[in-house]
């Protein structure tokens, strides 16, 4: 064993001189060629070579909290997207916060009633930026069969929705996809460093 240890410099140096030994050819450009051929191009290691928003956005998409919160027969659905047979914790928002001020993700799972719409937009109001909803099912959606005097036709139309996820109930898989595309939405916003820093 020797007493030395050879540096990636050193060996590609190594194996450049053989190559060049064996075949008899010194030309700089072969030389070079033999080079990125074995080696590769020449890249800086360790550094990770990406920007702020990037990586505030993946730190937020992998760690969505979102509320323990359901309205109606949507809720079950809701429910079960956590449990084992499904196993929302894959995508890194399994954990299910009992207060809106631990939460980012609001889940309208159900009809939304007149008199729930205030407590929605206040629940709303008291969760920290950034903040995503998510309306699930065609009830609130868009009101369902339940076109009355009694029910919102629409959440929308008390808070900003972001993904709606069709279906009477949707089913488990249809959230978790839901909660792939908000994660999708994330990773592309802009800004996220100002905005972080409070510097717009």
């Amino acid at each position: 064993m020797s007493d030395h240890l050879v540096t990636p410099d050193v060996e590609r140096e190594l194996q450049t001189n053989r190559y060049e030994n064996t075949t008899g050819n010194t030309a700089a450009d072969s030389a070079r060629h033999m080079r990125e051929v074995l080696f590769g191009n020449d890249q800086p290691q360790g550094v990770v070579l990406t920007s702020l928003d990037n990586v505030i956005n993946w730190m937020r998409k992998s760690s969505i909290w979102p509320m323990t919160f359901g309205l109606a027969c949507c809720a079950i659905e809701m429910m079960a997207m956590g449990a084992a047979r499904f196993d929302i914790a894959r995508f890194g928002a399994e954990v299910f916060r009992p207060s809106p001020r631990q939460s980012d993700l609001m889940i309208i799972a159900g009809r939304v009633s007149q008199k729930m719409a205030p407590v929605i937009r206040q629940l709303w109001e008291q969760m920290p930026e950034p903040k995503w909803v998510i309306s699930m099912g065609a009830c609130a959606t868009s009101g369902g069969v339940f076109n009355n005097y009694a029910l919102i036709q629409g959440v929308n139309q008390v808070i900003p929705v972001d993904i709606y996820v069709p279906g009477c109930p949707p089913r488990p898989e249809q959230l978790i996809y839901a909660i792939t595309l908000l994660q999708e939405k994330i990773q592309k916003e802009r800004g996220s460093f100002k905005r972080a820093l409070n510097l717009t």
